[in-house]
Order: structure tokens, then C-alpha cells, then sequence
């Protein structure tokens, strides 16, 4: 009964040019840059000025104090290149696509960069019933007739009341049925009353051939019905089907099992009767009529004759419910959006958990009237697009981060205004795919919050390697300006100081962006989606990181050159490697807070302990190579300089961790 798209022959005019309509907006649509990736390159952009001030002024107070021009020239251009941060940007982009694949990877395409860093700011997800919660495999369960309720079993044609009924159904119908299971086409409802009919001995071709078809009204979304009309003997039959009430409203008889009878308001609220308890049941429901006319131009939904109503069943998806508890756990608000009955929408979010006892239910044309009182509705049914369009912006003025569930051309709007527009990949249009954010490649709720948690994983993990990589260039800013402020020889040369930003900044951040999350991550509530990437905490955290690895590294550089009375090159080989190997430690101290020291996300990933192979081989190795270590100015350490750059390095990572350890001991504390 949903318009897939505009075909001749299917869709009206009317049809066709809406979908052209929202094809031109779409394509007119011109891709942006996403927030976090704008963030990044403001934070850059602010560094570069700062960096470039502080790299003048050591200069001046170094030559003041009587160092070489040269030598101070240099070493400033070079820390000005390693502090600035260019890398940010570029691991950042590597990262969101690296989220986008293994997104893929799960079924969720992700169709602009922007929605990868937005998944983990979701607030309240608005989704369908049919296809997203439901497996979209419908079959008849129940007849409701005049004379009774009759279950549809595939043995028996039954009475004349079945077949006229079901003839309505077969008839008034877009679908086609193949000879074997999972051959036919069309939409899944409609191939549940071909099914239906095939067991009651109706079969579409045939009744076509006694009955052609010659003109079609597709399913509109205003009047909630779909009709055909066909040429019978010599006058011709509509056949409608649509929403009951829909359905109830144009009819003016009913078919009592012997002749057409007027319908009175005592049938019309015995029939509501009937919808709720189907309903109820969780079964979806649409109503039957028919009407013989000598003009085939005849407006069709009116005075039509009631023939009953069809309730079909669509089992609840599998992992469905899980999914829901996931998004409660998560501080996630599920709400359905549907055009089915109120009951039956009900129905299905109590299988499914997204309402309890409870849980308030609106129908659509109040839609307006709810934007004050969000907050306990769990399901909208009777939805039209346009109220799906007002839902979407209700919740936005309240604050909320929208994802927005749709598959039809007139859900291109809502899914566009929406932060997170989803669109179905099987059983979606064109024009609603393009105007989405994110497409489901399996139309399966779960995997809306498979990319949630893998946003939100995204997200610490671009905070967690831009914080390494500040700490690190900070650091390396400090030794260098406190030596030249305390007039100092420089602790490290100018090369030295770009081969650090190569080795140590670049493989670390990577494998920090490779990491896979926290088991719980889906257990702490969104993020304010106008949370900076480093807030103050982290700037703190930065600021510390960074004094405890100058710390340790000047440390080292006095005890080399006063105690172990090392030469100038040995001291500066000394400090090079301390400074190097803290950096690399560093890596340690970007665990989250709350996980266990020896086991979380860093030192379970993989890459971590790759990058730290590789980076101590492109440490040392300079060392003990005669040709590099002069280009760098590095000697071979001996066995007493091994003992103090390694224990000077890891001064700094037991410092954070006893430090974090007595931080978590305080917060629990305080807590209990």
C-alpha cells in the first residue's frame, strides 16, 4: 500500500511530481563539512597563531641569553612544526571513514561523514513498525465478517462472504506472487493477500481475465485508501481497501451474508469494536468494500459496501526487544511512528519494550497539540508525513538529536530535517534513500544501534588521540622553553625535535583511532551534542600529562650531565630518549576513567602495542647506526644511560596512573 516511487504504472501525476520534486532537492543538496571535522580544524587554526607566538618569543630570550642565532632560528621553526597539531584533521577524516566501513560492514551505509560523528549525540530515535521492528513477512491470520471471525487456514475456500471479500483483496492489489516461496514481488502486506486469496482458490490472473482492470487510484496517504476499478458485465466494480475507519467513513451498506444492508452508527461502532480486538492482538488491519458503478470516472470512496476486515500478522524482528533495552540503557528514547491502528502500533511496542503499562499512545491530527507533552508519548500511529515532519522538529526545539526512520517519497522532508535521517535499503525509494543520512541495508532496527554505539566509539576515540597528540607537542613545547628561559643548553636539537613528531605523534594516534570501544559504552547516556572535543577537564588532564613528562625529562638531563658526568652528545641523546619513551608511554595514560589499569580499551587494542614495536625500533635504531645517529646527533646509550632513560620515562605513567587510581578511590568514596 506504500507508493514505492513514480511509474507509469503505478504512480499518478501527482505522485510524479513529488518525487521529481524531492529528487531536485536532493540532488540541489550540496554536501558540508561535518561539525566535529570543523572543530578540528578551528582548534588547529587557533594552535598555529599560539605556537608561532610562543616560537618568536623563545627565540628572543634565546639569543638574549646568548645562544647561536642559527641554532635558535632553527630549533624554533622546528617546534613550531611539531607543536601545531596538522595531523588532527587528517586522522580525524581517516578515522570517520574507517567508522563508515566498518558500518558497511554491519549493514548501516552512512551516506554523509557528518552522521558518523552526530549516531553518538542520538537522543530519541523515531522509527517505523513495519520493516524496522517488525520482519516485514506478513500473512493472514483472521477474517472478520458479518457473520463472525474466521481464522484463514490453507485448507477450505470457505463461504461466499471469504470470497467476496478476498476477491476485493486480490483484486485491488499491486503485488505479484511467483510459483515458488520468496518469488513474488511487491509489497509484503499485499502479497499476504494474494497468498490469501491463492488458498481460497483466487488467483489474480484469473479474476482479471473476468474482470480487466481499467483504471487504478494508487494508496494515497490523505484518504488512506487504495482503489481499482474493472470492467463487470456492463458496469463496473471498485474494489477499495485501505485504514478501517478510513474505509468505514466512505461506507454507506454492509454485507450481511444474504444482501446489502444500510449502514448505521450501531454497525460502525461494531465494527471499531472489532478493529480494537485485531488490534489487539497485534495483528495489522485493513478493511475491505467494493461498489458497482455504470462510470468507470466515478469518485471511488464513497457509498462503497462494507465487506470486512483482514488481520494480518507480522512477527516482531529478532534481537528487537534486546535492541530497545540497549537504547533505554543508553539514555535513548525509542518512540514508533506509524501509519497503522493505534491498537495494533500498542500492541507491538509492548512485545517489543518500547512501551510499558502505561506508555501513552497519540494518534495522528493531535500531533500539534503533543509538542508541549513529548515527553510520555511512546507511540504515534494514523501518522501522516507531514505530522512526521512536525514530530521531528517538536522534538529538535526541545533539544533532542533526531535519528528519523522512513522508506517513502513524502518521508524525504522528515528524514531531511531530522539529524539522523534512516532510511530503509530494501524497501525504500530512491528519493527517501538520497534525502537520509544513514541507509539500512538489512531495514533492521538493531542496526540503528549497532552505529550508535559505533558514533559514540568514534567519538572518545578522535578525544582520546587528540589529547595524546597535545600532551606529546606540548611537552615537547615546554622542554625546550623552560631550557631556554633557565638558559640551559637546548635538551634536544632541532632535528631531533621534527624526527619526534614523525615518529612518536603519528603511529600512536593511529592506533588510539583503531581502538574498539568499551563493552559499556552503550551504558552511559549521549553526549551534548555542543560538547567541544576537549573541554576543560581534558585541557587539565593535557596540561598535567604534559609538566610530568618535562618533569622526567629534565630530570634526566641533569643527572646525566651532573651525576653520571656524561659528554654534551650522550646528555642530549639521553634526554632525547626520555622525552621519546614518555611520549610513547602516554599512550597508556588515554585509558577512560573508571577502567581497570592493566586491562581496557589501550591495552587490548592490538595496534597500540604495534605502533610501540615499530616506534622503539625507529627510536633506537638511529642510535646504534653510525650514519643516521650523526645526522641526528645521537650516540649509542650505554647500559648505565638505559637505566635512566627508562626508568626517567616511565616516571610519568605510574605518576598519571597513581594519580588516577587515588582519583577513582575518591569519586567511589564520595559516591558510597
Amino acid at each position: 500500500m506504500k507508493n514505492p516511487g513514480c511509474s507509469a504504472s503505478r504512480g499518478s501525476a501527482t505522485t510524479c511530481a513529488t518525487s521529481r520534486r524531492h529528487g531536485r532537492l536532493v540532488e540541489q543538496a550540496a554536501p558540508d563539512a561535518s561539525p566535529l571535522e570543523r572543530r578540528l580544524e578551528r582548534l588547529s587554526g587557533q594552535m598555529v597563531w599560539v605556537v608561532l607566538a610562543i616560537a618568536v618569543v623563545l627565540a628572543g630570550f634565546g639569543v638574549a641569553s646568548g645562544k647561536d642565532l642559527r641554532l635558535m632560528t632553527e630549533a624554533s621553526i622546528a617546534l613550531a612544526v611539531a607543536a601545531i597539531p596538522e595531523g588532527l584533521p587528517i586522522v580525524a577524516t581517516l578515522t570517520l571513514a574507517r567508522g563508515m566501513w566498518r558500518m558497511a560492514r554491519r549493514n548501516a551505509l552512512i551516506e554523509r561523514l557528518s552522521a558518523v560523528e552526530t549516531l553518538g549525540a542520538t537522543t530519541v530515535i523515531l522509527t517505523d513498525k513495519t520493516g524496522t521492528l517488525t520482519e516485514n513477512r506478513m500473512t493472514v491470520r483472521q477474517l472478520s465478517l458479518p457473520s463472525g471471525e474466521t481464522d484463514l487456514t490453507e485448507s477450505g475456500s470457505g463461504g461466499p462472504e471469504i470470497a467476496r471479500l478476498l476477491r476485493v483483496a486480490v483484486l485491488c492489489n499491486d503485488a505479484s506472487l511467483g510459483q515458488g516461496a520468496g518469488q513474488g514481488s511487491g509489497d509484503p502486506m499485499e502479497q499476504a493477500l494474494l497468498r490469501a486469496g491463492r488458498t481460497a482458490g483466487l488467483e489474480r490472473a484469473s479474476l482479471l481475465r473476468d474482470r480487466p482492470l481499467v483504471r487504478k487510484h494508487a494508496f494515497d496517504a490523505g484518504t488512506r485508501m487504495m482503489a481499482t476499478v474493472h470492467a463487470s458485465g456492463r458496469g463496473y466494480l471498485m474494489a477499495v481497501k485501505g485504514a478501517p475507519e478510513a474505509v468505514l467513513a466512505a461506507s454507506w451498506h454492509v454485507d450481511d451474508g444474504e444482501r446489502d444492508r444500510p449502514l448505521d452508527e450501531v454497525d460502525r461502532d461494531f465494527w471499531r469494536r472489532r478493529v480494537a480486538d485485531l488490534g489487539a492482538k497485534g495483528l495489522r488491519v485493513i478493511a475491505c468494500a467494493e461498489r458497482m458503478v455504470d462510470d468507470a470516472g466515478t469518485h471511488p470512496f464513497e457509498e462503497l459496501t462494507f465487506l470486512g476486515l483482514v488481520g494480518l500478522e507480522d512477527p516482531a524482528r529478532e534481537g528487537v526487544p534486546e535492541a530497545v533495552a540497549a537504547c533505554r540503557d543508553a539514555g535513548i528514547r525509542v518512540v514508533m511512528v506509524t501509519g497503522d491502528h493505534a491498537v495494533t502500533a500498542r500492541s507491538i511496542a509492548l512485545a517489543v519494550g518500547i512501551a510499558g503499562p502505561d506508555g501513552q499512545v497519540m494518534e495522528g491530527g493531535t500531533v500539534d497539540e503533543a509538542a508541549d507533552g513529548l515527553q510520555g508519548v511512546v507511540v504515534f500511529a494514523r501518522v501522516s508525513p507531514a505530522e512526521k515532519l512536525s514530530l521531528v522538529r517538536a522534538y529538535q526545539e526541545r533539544g533532542d538529536v533526531v535519528a528519523m526512520t522512513g522508506d517513502g517519497v513524502n518521508d524525504a522532508p522528515a528524514l531531511k530535517q531530522a539529524d539522523i535521517g534512516v532510511a530503509m535499503g530494501r524497501r525504500g525509494t530512491d528519493v527517501a534513500r538520497e534525502a537520509a543520512a544513514m541507509v539500512l541495508l538489512d531495514d533492521a532496527f538493531p542496526t540503528i544501534v549497532g552505529a550508535i554505539r559505533e558514533g559514540r566509539v568514534i567519538f572518545d576515540n578522535i578525544r582520546r588521540f587528540a589529547a595524546y597528540l597535545l600532551a606529546c607537542n606540548l611537552s615537547e613545547v615546554m622542554v625546550v622553553g623552560l631550557a631556554v628561559l633557565s638558559a640551559l643548553p637546548l635538551p634536544i636539537l632541532p632535528l631531533q625535535i621534527l624526527y619526534l613528531n614523525v615518529v612518536t605523534d603519528v603511529f600512536p594516534a593511529f592506533a588510539l583511532a583503531m581502538g574498539e570501544g568499551r563493552d559499556h559504552i552503550l551504558r552511559r547516556p549521549p553526549r551534548d551534542p555542543k560538547e567541544p572535543i576537549l573541554g576543560r577537564p581534558q585541557w587539565v588532564r593535557i596540561a598535567l600529562h604534559a609538566a610530568v613528562m618535562t618533569a622526567a625529562t629534565f630530570a634526566a638531563m641533569l643527572v646525566g650531565e651532573f651525576w653520571l658526568t656524561l659528554d654534551r652528545a650522550s646528555v642530549v641523546t639521553v634526554t632525547f630518549l626520555t622525552l621519546a619513551f614518555a611520549q610513547l608511554w602516554q599512550v597508556f595514560n588515554m585509558r577512560a576513567s573508571g577502567s581497570q589499569p592493566f586491562r581496557n580499551e589501550v591495552t587490548c587494542n592490538p595496534w597500540v602495542w604495534a605502533a610501540l614495536l615499530l616506534c622503539t625500533v625507529l627510536l633506537v635504531g638511529p642510535a646504534y647506526a653510525p650514519s643516521l645517529g650523526a645526522v641526528l646527533g645521537l650516540v649509542p646509550p650505554d647500559l648505565g644511560m638505559w637505566v635512566l632513560i627508562l626508568s626517567a620515562s616511565l616516571t610519568p605513567l605510574l605518576l598519571v596512573q597513581l594519580g588516577t587510581m587515588v582519583a577513582g578511590m575518591r569519586k567511589h568514596d564520595g559516591q558510597t
